[in-house]
Protein backbone atom coordinates (compact mmCIF):
# COMPACT_ATOMS: atom_id res chain seq x y z
CA UNK A 1 0.00 0.00 0.00
CA UNK A 2 1.15 3.15 -0.95
CA UNK A 3 2.02 5.81 1.89
CA UNK A 4 -0.68 8.17 0.57
CA UNK A 5 -3.38 6.03 0.06
CA UNK A 6 -3.05 4.63 3.56
CA UNK A 7 -3.04 8.26 4.90
CA UNK A 8 -5.49 9.51 2.50
CA UNK A 9 -7.93 6.96 3.84
CA UNK A 10 -7.28 8.13 7.67
CA UNK A 11 -8.24 11.62 6.41
CA UNK A 12 -4.52 12.56 6.98
CA UNK A 13 -2.75 15.39 4.98
CA UNK A 14 1.05 15.28 4.26
CA UNK A 15 2.67 18.17 5.50
CA UNK A 16 6.26 19.43 4.62
CA UNK A 17 9.04 18.25 7.16
CA UNK A 18 11.17 21.11 7.88
CA UNK A 19 14.61 21.47 7.07
CA UNK A 20 17.45 21.19 9.63
CA UNK A 21 20.13 24.16 10.18
CA UNK A 22 23.20 23.29 8.76
CA UNK A 23 24.68 23.35 12.47
CA UNK A 24 22.95 20.90 14.12
CA UNK A 25 23.23 18.92 10.87
CA UNK A 26 27.06 18.62 11.11
CA UNK A 27 26.86 18.50 14.98
CA UNK A 28 24.62 15.30 15.58
CA UNK A 29 25.38 12.62 16.09
CA UNK A 30 28.64 13.32 17.88
CA UNK A 31 28.41 9.81 20.01
CA UNK A 32 26.04 6.54 20.33
CA UNK A 33 22.64 6.62 19.71
CA UNK A 34 20.20 4.02 21.57
CA UNK A 35 17.11 2.70 19.90
CA UNK A 36 14.47 1.34 23.05
CA UNK A 37 12.40 -1.99 21.20
CA UNK A 38 10.02 -2.20 23.82
CA UNK A 39 9.09 -5.63 22.39
CA UNK A 40 11.35 -8.62 22.40
CA UNK A 41 13.25 -9.78 19.49
CA UNK A 42 12.28 -10.88 16.44
CA UNK A 43 9.16 -9.09 15.98
CA UNK A 44 8.32 -6.43 13.16
CA UNK A 45 9.88 -3.63 15.46
CA UNK A 46 12.88 -5.47 16.67
CA UNK A 47 13.32 -6.00 12.29
CA UNK A 48 13.19 -2.45 11.68
CA UNK A 49 15.40 -1.20 14.73
CA UNK A 50 17.53 -3.63 13.63
CA UNK A 51 17.68 -2.75 9.88
CA UNK A 52 17.48 0.70 10.15
CA UNK A 53 19.98 0.76 12.76
CA UNK A 54 22.54 -1.40 11.21
CA UNK A 55 22.49 1.33 8.31
CA UNK A 56 22.62 4.24 10.26
CA UNK A 57 26.01 3.29 11.72
CA UNK A 58 27.57 3.49 8.45
CA UNK A 59 25.61 6.88 7.89
CA UNK A 60 26.57 8.58 11.03
CA UNK A 61 29.93 7.51 11.88
CA UNK A 62 27.93 6.49 15.71
CA UNK A 63 27.10 3.35 17.04
CA UNK A 64 23.59 2.27 17.24
CA UNK A 65 22.30 0.26 20.07
CA UNK A 66 19.16 -1.60 19.72
CA UNK A 67 17.68 -2.09 23.43
CA UNK A 68 15.09 -4.68 23.93
CA UNK A 69 12.82 -3.67 26.50
CA UNK A 70 9.98 -5.61 26.94
CA UNK A 71 7.02 -6.07 29.07
CA UNK A 72 3.51 -4.20 29.99
CA UNK A 73 2.53 -4.48 26.38
CA UNK A 74 5.55 -2.07 25.23
CA UNK A 75 4.38 0.45 27.86
CA UNK A 76 7.71 -0.29 30.22
CA UNK A 77 10.51 1.03 27.18
CA UNK A 78 8.57 3.63 26.22
CA UNK A 79 8.11 5.12 29.45
CA UNK A 80 12.04 4.74 29.41
CA UNK A 81 12.30 6.88 26.52
CA UNK A 82 9.79 9.32 28.03
CA UNK A 83 12.03 9.72 31.24
CA UNK A 84 15.29 10.23 28.80
CA UNK A 85 17.07 13.51 27.50
CA UNK A 86 15.39 14.99 24.74
CA UNK A 87 18.46 15.01 22.40
CA UNK A 88 18.02 12.93 20.44
CA UNK A 89 20.46 9.78 21.67
CA UNK A 90 17.69 7.48 22.94
CA UNK A 91 14.66 6.89 20.28
CA UNK A 92 11.36 4.73 21.11
CA UNK A 93 10.50 2.04 17.81
CA UNK A 94 6.97 1.81 18.75
CA UNK A 95 3.89 0.25 16.98
CA UNK A 96 0.11 0.78 16.96
CA UNK A 97 -0.17 -1.30 20.08
CA UNK A 98 0.68 1.99 21.99
CA UNK A 99 -2.62 3.67 21.12
CA UNK A 100 -4.33 0.64 21.65
CA UNK A 101 -3.32 0.68 25.40
CA UNK A 102 -4.97 2.93 26.67
CA UNK A 103 -8.68 2.22 25.31
CA UNK A 104 -7.86 -0.86 27.32
CA UNK A 105 -6.15 -0.09 30.34
CA UNK A 106 -6.86 3.61 30.68
CA UNK A 107 -4.77 6.50 31.59
CA UNK A 108 -1.46 5.30 31.28
CA UNK A 109 1.96 6.36 33.21
CA UNK A 110 2.41 8.81 29.94
CA UNK A 111 0.57 10.59 27.35
CA UNK A 112 0.98 8.80 23.74
CA UNK A 113 0.35 12.35 22.21
CA UNK A 114 2.15 14.67 25.20
CA UNK A 115 4.93 13.14 26.16
CA UNK A 116 7.01 11.84 23.10
CA UNK A 117 8.56 13.25 20.12
CA UNK A 118 6.63 11.99 16.90
CA UNK A 119 9.69 12.04 14.16
CA UNK A 120 8.42 9.38 11.56
CA UNK A 121 6.73 6.42 10.34
CA UNK A 122 8.31 3.90 9.58
CA UNK A 123 6.21 0.99 7.69
CA UNK A 124 2.94 -1.47 8.43
CA UNK A 125 1.79 -4.68 8.49
CA UNK A 126 -1.82 -5.71 7.45
CA UNK A 127 -3.84 -7.86 10.30
CA UNK A 128 -5.37 -10.77 8.53
CA UNK A 129 -7.78 -13.87 9.62
CA UNK A 130 -7.09 -17.81 8.63
CA UNK A 131 -9.19 -20.72 9.35
CA UNK A 132 -7.36 -24.16 9.35
CA UNK A 133 -7.92 -26.27 6.28
CA UNK A 134 -10.36 -28.50 8.37
CA UNK A 135 -13.20 -25.98 8.45
CA UNK A 136 -13.18 -25.64 4.74
CA UNK A 137 -14.19 -21.38 5.73
CA UNK A 138 -12.55 -19.96 2.48
CA UNK A 139 -13.80 -16.70 2.57
CA UNK A 140 -15.85 -14.07 4.72
CA UNK A 141 -19.32 -15.59 3.30
CA UNK A 142 -18.05 -18.99 4.61
CA UNK A 143 -17.63 -17.56 7.73
CA UNK A 144 -20.61 -16.32 8.16
CA UNK A 145 -22.54 -18.79 7.13
CA UNK A 146 -20.92 -21.32 8.94
CA UNK A 147 -21.61 -19.05 12.01
CA UNK A 148 -25.40 -18.73 10.99
CA UNK A 149 -25.43 -22.81 11.62
CA UNK A 150 -22.89 -23.18 14.25
CA UNK A 151 -23.67 -20.20 16.79
CA UNK A 152 -21.78 -21.28 19.46
CA UNK A 153 -18.94 -23.35 18.05
CA UNK A 154 -16.29 -21.21 16.85
CA UNK A 155 -13.32 -19.40 18.56
CA UNK A 156 -10.57 -17.57 17.27
CA UNK A 157 -6.68 -17.13 18.69
CA UNK A 158 -5.56 -13.39 19.18
CA UNK A 159 -1.98 -12.53 19.96
CA UNK A 160 -3.76 -11.54 23.08
CA UNK A 161 -6.89 -9.26 24.55
CA UNK A 162 -6.69 -5.83 23.78
CA UNK A 163 -3.98 -5.99 21.09
CA UNK A 164 -4.10 -4.54 17.41
CA UNK A 165 -5.75 -7.69 16.39
CA UNK A 166 -8.57 -8.52 18.97
CA UNK A 167 -10.02 -5.24 17.94
CA UNK A 168 -9.73 -6.15 14.28
CA UNK A 169 -11.62 -9.66 14.93
CA UNK A 170 -14.72 -7.74 16.86
CA UNK A 171 -14.72 -4.84 14.57
CA UNK A 172 -15.26 -8.11 11.96
CA UNK A 173 -17.85 -9.55 14.29
CA UNK A 174 -19.97 -6.45 14.44
CA UNK A 175 -19.43 -5.85 11.13
CA UNK A 176 -20.76 -9.36 9.37
CA UNK A 177 -22.92 -11.12 12.16
CA UNK A 178 -20.32 -13.32 12.90
CA UNK A 179 -20.50 -15.27 16.65
CA UNK A 180 -16.97 -16.59 17.67
CA UNK A 181 -15.44 -16.70 21.02
CA UNK A 182 -11.74 -14.68 21.69
CA UNK A 183 -8.99 -17.09 22.77
CA UNK A 184 -6.51 -14.43 23.99
CA UNK A 185 -2.93 -16.06 24.25
CA UNK A 186 0.01 -14.30 25.37
CA UNK A 187 1.48 -13.67 21.55
CA UNK A 188 0.60 -14.07 18.38
CA UNK A 189 3.25 -17.42 18.00
CA UNK A 190 1.22 -19.68 20.39
CA UNK A 191 -2.09 -18.48 18.68
CA UNK A 192 -0.40 -19.48 15.23
CA UNK A 193 1.05 -22.91 16.61
CA UNK A 194 -3.22 -23.89 17.83
CA UNK A 195 -4.61 -22.88 14.33
CA UNK A 196 -2.30 -24.43 12.25
CA UNK A 197 -2.72 -27.38 14.54
CA UNK A 198 -6.65 -27.63 14.59
CA UNK A 199 -6.96 -26.43 17.80
CA UNK A 200 -8.62 -23.52 17.53
CA UNK A 201 -10.42 -22.96 14.06
CA UNK A 202 -9.71 -19.27 13.61
CA UNK A 203 -6.83 -16.82 14.28
CA UNK A 204 -6.20 -12.95 13.63
CA UNK A 205 -2.89 -12.81 13.14
CA UNK A 206 -0.39 -9.75 11.85
CA UNK A 207 -0.43 -11.22 8.13
CA UNK A 208 3.23 -12.21 7.59
CA UNK A 209 2.60 -14.80 10.00
CA UNK A 210 -0.17 -16.10 8.51
CA UNK A 211 1.55 -16.16 4.76
CA UNK A 212 3.61 -18.74 4.47
CA UNK A 213 0.79 -21.19 5.75
CA UNK A 214 -1.67 -19.94 3.44
CA UNK A 215 1.06 -20.57 0.65
CA UNK A 216 1.11 -24.35 2.01
CA UNK A 217 -2.63 -24.87 1.89
CA UNK A 218 -2.80 -25.47 5.55
CA UNK A 219 -4.65 -22.26 6.48
CA UNK A 220 -7.05 -20.70 4.55
CA UNK A 221 -7.21 -17.00 4.32
CA UNK A 222 -10.46 -15.22 4.76
CA UNK A 223 -9.48 -11.27 4.86
CA UNK A 224 -7.14 -8.77 5.26
CA UNK A 225 -7.34 -5.32 7.35
CA UNK A 226 -6.25 -3.17 5.01
CA UNK A 227 -7.76 -1.19 2.13
CA UNK A 228 -5.49 -2.65 -0.67
CA UNK A 229 -4.34 -6.27 -0.59
CA UNK A 230 -1.30 -7.55 1.10
CA UNK A 231 2.13 -8.36 -1.14
CA UNK A 232 2.42 -11.23 0.53
CA UNK A 233 -0.72 -13.37 -0.21
CA UNK A 234 -2.02 -11.14 -2.91
CA UNK A 235 -4.89 -13.89 -3.33
CA UNK A 236 -6.38 -13.04 -0.22
CA UNK A 237 -9.37 -10.57 -0.78
CA UNK A 238 -9.53 -7.78 1.97
CA UNK A 239 -12.22 -7.17 4.18
CA UNK A 240 -13.62 -4.42 2.50
CA UNK A 241 -13.66 -6.15 -1.16
CA UNK A 242 -16.13 -8.54 0.89
CA UNK A 243 -18.76 -6.01 2.01
CA UNK A 244 -16.93 -4.65 5.52
CA UNK A 245 -16.51 -0.88 5.17
CA UNK A 246 -14.89 0.93 6.16
CA UNK A 247 -12.24 -1.43 7.60
CA UNK A 248 -8.78 -0.34 7.29
CA UNK A 249 -6.36 -1.21 10.17
CA UNK A 250 -2.95 -2.37 10.28
CA UNK A 251 0.18 -2.47 12.89
CA UNK A 252 2.16 0.62 12.09
CA UNK A 253 5.68 1.33 13.28
CA UNK A 254 6.96 4.19 13.71
CA UNK A 255 10.43 6.13 15.11
CA UNK A 256 9.56 8.44 18.57
CA UNK A 257 11.95 10.31 20.97
CA UNK A 258 11.56 11.86 24.07
CA UNK A 259 8.94 15.39 23.82
CA UNK A 260 10.32 18.46 23.12
CA UNK A 261 13.05 17.11 20.92
CA UNK A 262 15.08 20.23 19.27
CA UNK A 263 13.59 20.40 15.39
CA UNK A 264 16.54 20.27 13.75
CA UNK A 265 17.49 16.29 15.33
CA UNK A 266 14.30 15.76 14.32
CA UNK A 267 15.27 16.20 10.68
CA UNK A 268 18.13 14.77 10.76
CA UNK A 269 16.85 11.44 11.58
CA UNK A 270 14.41 12.05 9.20
CA UNK A 271 16.00 12.73 6.48
CA UNK A 272 18.76 9.99 7.16
CA UNK A 273 16.07 7.03 7.84
CA UNK A 274 14.31 7.86 4.43
CA UNK A 275 17.37 7.38 3.47
CA UNK A 276 17.89 3.77 4.85
CA UNK A 277 13.86 2.70 3.94
CA UNK A 278 14.56 3.92 -0.10
CA UNK A 279 17.71 1.84 -0.17
CA UNK A 280 16.59 -1.39 -2.81
CA UNK A 281 18.21 -3.92 -0.27
CA UNK A 282 16.08 -2.17 3.04
CA UNK A 283 13.25 -2.61 0.77
CA UNK A 284 13.53 -6.32 0.17
CA UNK A 285 14.72 -7.29 3.95
CA UNK A 286 11.61 -5.43 5.14
CA UNK A 287 9.45 -7.11 2.56
CA UNK A 288 10.24 -10.56 3.15
CA UNK A 289 9.53 -9.73 6.82
CA UNK A 290 6.39 -8.80 6.21
CA UNK A 291 6.94 -4.64 6.40
CA UNK A 292 6.35 -2.74 4.14
CA UNK A 293 8.23 0.64 4.88
CA UNK A 294 6.78 4.07 4.38
CA UNK A 295 8.44 7.63 5.41
CA UNK A 296 5.96 9.32 6.76
CA UNK A 297 6.92 12.32 8.63
CA UNK A 298 6.26 13.37 12.59
CA UNK A 299 3.32 15.56 11.31
CA UNK A 300 1.71 12.28 9.95
CA UNK A 301 2.76 10.68 12.29
CA UNK A 302 1.00 12.56 14.61
CA UNK A 303 -2.40 13.03 13.12
CA UNK A 304 -2.12 8.95 13.00
CA UNK A 305 -1.54 8.80 16.62
CA UNK A 306 -4.86 11.26 17.44
CA UNK A 307 -6.83 9.32 15.13
CA UNK A 308 -5.95 5.86 16.18
CA UNK A 309 -6.69 7.03 19.91
CA UNK A 310 -9.80 7.69 19.20
CA UNK A 311 -11.09 4.93 16.83
CA UNK A 312 -9.40 2.32 19.32
CA UNK A 313 -11.23 4.09 22.07
CA UNK A 314 -14.39 3.82 20.54
CA UNK A 315 -14.10 0.70 19.75
CA UNK A 316 -13.39 -0.52 23.33
CA UNK A 317 -16.48 1.03 24.59
CA UNK A 318 -18.74 -0.33 21.36
CA UNK A 319 -17.15 -4.16 22.07
CA UNK A 320 -16.54 -4.01 25.78
CA UNK A 321 -13.05 -5.11 25.48
CA UNK A 322 -11.27 -4.71 28.90
CA UNK A 323 -7.99 -5.42 30.47
CA UNK A 324 -7.58 -9.00 31.85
Amino acid sequence: MKLRTFLGLLGLAASAQLAAPVAWADTYPSRAVRIIVPYGTGGGSDILARQIGARLQTIWGQGVAVDNRAGASGNIGTEAVVRSPADGYTLLLQNSTMVVNPAVAGKLNYDPEKDLTPIMLLGLTPIALAAHQSTNIKNLKDLVEYSKANPTALNYGSCGVGTPQHFVMELVKQKSGVKATNVGYKGCAPALTDVVGGQVQLAILSANLIAPHIKTGKLYGIGVSTASRYQLMPQVPTFEEQGLKPLDFSIWYALMGPAKMPPEVVARIYADVQKVLAEPAIKENLSGAGVEPLSGNGAELSKLIKVDLARYAQLAKSANIKAE
